[in-house]
């Protein structure tokens, strides 16, 4: 987000923060990956930085399946294929 949004647009964290509503520790923790994308922000972020919604929850969506298949990795190696 900091490359793609906050650098090119000339904002600090805390001033998207306060233009999306949200408490500025809210957006630090997303930005440094410790906390996840919501609907409401997605909402907000879409609004405000000229994108779709649907573009932070996939954001949010690819996330969660990388952290979850890595920490899976085990338990996936062990499940079969019963489709060809």
């Amino acid at each position: 987000m900091k490359e793609e949004f906050l650098i090119p647009f000339g904002v600090s964290a805390r001033q998207l923060a306060l233009a999306i509503d949200i408490p500025a520790n809210r957006l630090t923790e997303i930005i440094r990956g410790n906390r996840g994308v919501a609907a409401d922000t997605a909402l907000r972020l879409s609004r405000t930085l000229g994108t779709t919604a649907e573009f932070w929850m996939n954001l949010q969506m690819g996330y969660d399946l990388s952290v979850t298949a890595k920490a899976e990795v085990r338990v996936l190696k062990k499940i079969k294929t019963i489709a060809a």
